[in-house]
């Protein structure tokens, strides 16, 4: 349980926003003949109806031409999911109408003019792509009941539960329709075409925002048959099945990962023309997280890792790993994947702490810019990466301290603490608006651990956390500030902890264990594992977590949960969740702060209403931030 992140590293002064937004690059496509570069964009203004999104093809040079959508660029017309036709002549997209609950498929020329209206859908549609004979196919959901995730808001509680669940299935258009070709009793998370025309997807019966931890991969033929091609164990989930370009092997990412969407794990293969076939792990024992694959990129399987706070590009099916490009920066392009290939070029969004988004193209690890939109930025906070050693592993984080004042000032500092626990604390660009940038621009040094449990170490480190939550992760956290207390001149009391959903389980479960922290503040976090065994769609995932059913044995979720530890808590709290989150349901926040108030500890707990799990509205992400620093500041003896 669980909120994610992004990817990677970096030492030197970083940059703010001196211009009124920043410019996000949410999806970069670069053309399989490599000539065009198709982009969702927008300037994020934070605003409470969201980045007015344009779609913008480019070529290599970073010349650019605007495609004129038939709607005004806002809340009910978000452009999303571009494709290129094999020739690279024809871009397909989605074109998002969220008030009328519908979606569009249009089709543009690469060289810009007016799209055209290919079909009109009741429901949301994601993961759109051309296939053979340039067929498109995209993942439907008819009549959905709610946007597509679990850290969407669930609905109201009202009427008969469970009578009916979301289906999301892979479609083909046929002749201005959408032609269903995955049974209807599969919700389909992911998915690639092959040479023959059929699909391989991770998919599971039920409710997709409870079942992705026992989803299976799964081949479906053209005419919708479906056969199971693999079925992991137990402590292993699956995620970015790509196809070899001969349609002979799948690759995919297998792992323990806390969420959907925030791949991690080993690198995969499994031959699809052998019935009997396992898969063969390529990187068994890498001491680095495989993020990414795609058969795109050149000849062979490629692959990005994440090793402490570099993030590598390297061909992984050579005999040798060949390390193709590695930097500490953060990379975001296509759907699932972070470098979008084609005829010998790539496209993507680079970024890192010291350097906001800009889109860079050319061949595979050595692109150059080709937008400036996000230039002339100032410095206004530095940020390293540090490295301290605890029960035998060595573990990273970032320790962030605002420019300026005298150098040997002690600063209050807040422990920043990640959600997953699978997952990481990277080198990326952090917006004006980003909860860390609050936090600097206060005065306050910020320390993001990477904790046991996180992504970066490979996966006996990613997977330490099993049976031990609260246990090992906990220290790593604790030994931390101790890290970072020797590399900057932080004043030890005045410390805060902060986290969100298991970062706000982290918070939680900190005041219950030592009294260090002047201050904490917990979102969305879980105080009973009992109980949210109860509450949350996803909660049977947690049978791997604890070593085994809660109904056979509670102890271990009793052991580890906040709630059985208050006695003696005096840390003063500040607690946050959306009304219908589904993910760390509300109730888990209301039974930690009824027992604050129970017990006399100060406390301040506040829903935000409507909300999931992440506060889609931008009114609500400012209240939150302004809580968090006149709670912090309120506790926190400004010296």
């Amino acid at each position: 349980m669980r909120l994610s992140f992004a990817l990677a590293a970096c030492a030197w002064p970083c940059v703010a926003l001196a211009a009124p937004a920043l410019h996000v690059f949410q999806t970069i496509a670069i053309a399989p003949d490599g000539k065009h570069i198709a982009s969702i964009e927008g300037d994020d203004t934070d605003s409470d109806t969201g980045i007015p999104l344009s779609l913008v093809i480019r070529d290599l040079a970073g010349a650019s031409v605007t495609v004129p959508l038939p709607c005004a660029p806002g809340p009910d017309c978000k452009p999303g999911s571009p494709s290129w036709s094999h020739d690279g002549t024809s871009l397909a997209f989605l074109l998002a109408h969220p008030a009328q609950g519908t979606t569009m498929i249009e089709t543009a020329s690469a060289s810009g003019g007016a799209p055209h209206l290919v079909l009109s859908f009741n429901g949301p549609l994601d993961s759109l792509r051309y296939g053979p004979a340039d067929r498109i196919a995209v993942l439907a959901t008819a009549n959905a009941h709610k946007n597509v995730g679990r850290t969407e808001a669930g609905v109201p509680m009202v009427g008969e539960i469970g009578a009916a669940v979301d289906e999301q299935r892979i479609a083909i258009v046929d002749t201005g329709r959408l032609h269903f070709v995955s049974p209807a009793n599969l919700f389909v998370y992911e998915y690639d075409f092959t040479p023959a025309g059929g699909f391989v997807a991770t998919a599971a019966p039920g409710d997709g925002d409870s079942q992705w931890w026992v989803a299976k991969l799964y081949a479906f033929t053209p005419n919708g048959a479906a056969r199971v091609l693999f079925a992991p164990p137990p402590r292993e989930q699956l995620t970015a099945p790509s196809v070899s370009p001969d349609g002979k092997t799948v690759a995919f990412i297998g792992g323990w990962m806390s969420d959907f969407g925030s791949p991690g794990g080993d690198a995969f293969t499994l031959p699809l023309d052998t019935a009997t076939a396992s898969p063969h792990n390529l990187t068994t024992g890498l001491p680095a997280t495989v993020t990414a694959l795609t058969w795109r990129c050149g000849q062979g399987l490629t692959g990005v890792t994440l090793a402490g706070g570099t993030l590598t590009i390297t061909r992984l099916d050579a005999p040798k790993t060949a390390p193709v490009w590695s930097a500490q920066a953060t990379l975001s392009a296509e759907e699932g994947e972070v470098v979008s290939c084609g005829s010998g070029d790539a496209a993507t969004s680079l970024s890192s702490f010291g350097a906001p988004p800009e889109m860079f193209a050319g061949p595979l690890g050595h692109w150059h810019a080709i937008t400036h939109a996000n230039a002339g930025m100032a410095p206004s906070f530095t940020a390293n990466s540090i490295n301290w050693r605890n029960d035998g592993y060595t573990v990273q984080g970032w320790l962030l301290r605002p420019l300026g004042g005298a150098p040997a000032a002690k600063r209050p500092m807040v422990v920043l603490v990640h959600g997953g626990p699978e997952a990481a604390a990277t080198d990326r660009f952090l917006p004006e608006t980003s909860l860390a940038r609050t936090l600097l621009a206060q005065g306050y040094d910020v320390l993001e651990p990477n904790y046991r449990g996180s992504y970066g170490q490979g996966e006996k480190f990613a997977s330490a956390s099993i049976e031990d939550l609260g246990g090992g992760d906990w220290r790593d956290v604790l030994t931390g500030v101790d890290a970072a207390e020797h590399q900057a001149p932080i004043d030890d009391t005045r410390l805060g902890i902060i986290g969100g959903s298991y970062g706000g389980y982290m918070a939680m479960w900190a005041v219950t264990q030592t009294h260090r922290f002047r201050a904490a503040v917990a979102d969305a976090g879980v105080s009973d594992w009992l109980s949210i065994e109860g509450e949350a769609p996803q909660a049977g995932s947690d049978e791997v977590n604890f070593g085994g059913s809660v109904y056979d044995d509670a102890r271990p979720y009793l052991r580890a949960s906040p709630i059985t530890h208050m006695r003696g808590v005096r840390t003063p709290v500040l607690i946050t969740v959306g009304e219908r989150d589904l993910e760390c349901p509300m109730p888990q926040s209301e039974e930690f702060n009824t027992a604050l108030q129970a017990l006399g500890v100060p406390s301040e707990f506040y829903v935000y209403p409507g909300e999931g799990h992440a506060l889609s509205k931008a009114a609500d992400r400012e209240d939150f931030r302004r809580r968090v620093v006149r709670w912090f500041d309120k506790w926190f003896v400004r010296k």
